[in-house]
């Protein structure tokens, strides 16, 4: 868990310059939503109109659980 971060630390400084981000807009979200896979699950971080993030770390489980109540489906 990642407790006191500011909510303008983006998804890039998370993860760093490897792991590819991709963007989506889903009309579940109102937010722009961010999806960086990770070994054992994923983020997913949601990007507010004002540029702050929220960021979420998701297990294999929950990662799959939470991109299909998304709508998103990864190639």
């Amino acid at each position: 868990m990642l407790t006191g971060a500011s909510p303008s630390l983006s998804i890039e400084a998370l993860t760093g310059s490897t792991v590819e981000i991709r963007e989506f807009h889903v009309e579940t979200a109102p937010d722009t939503v961010l999806i960086a896979v990770l070994e054992d699950g994923g983020l997913i971080s949601y990007r507010r109109a004002d540029g702050s993030c929220l960021h979420t770390l998701n297990t294999a489980e929950g990662f799959s659980r939470k991109l299909s109540q998304l709508g998103i489906r990864l190639s």
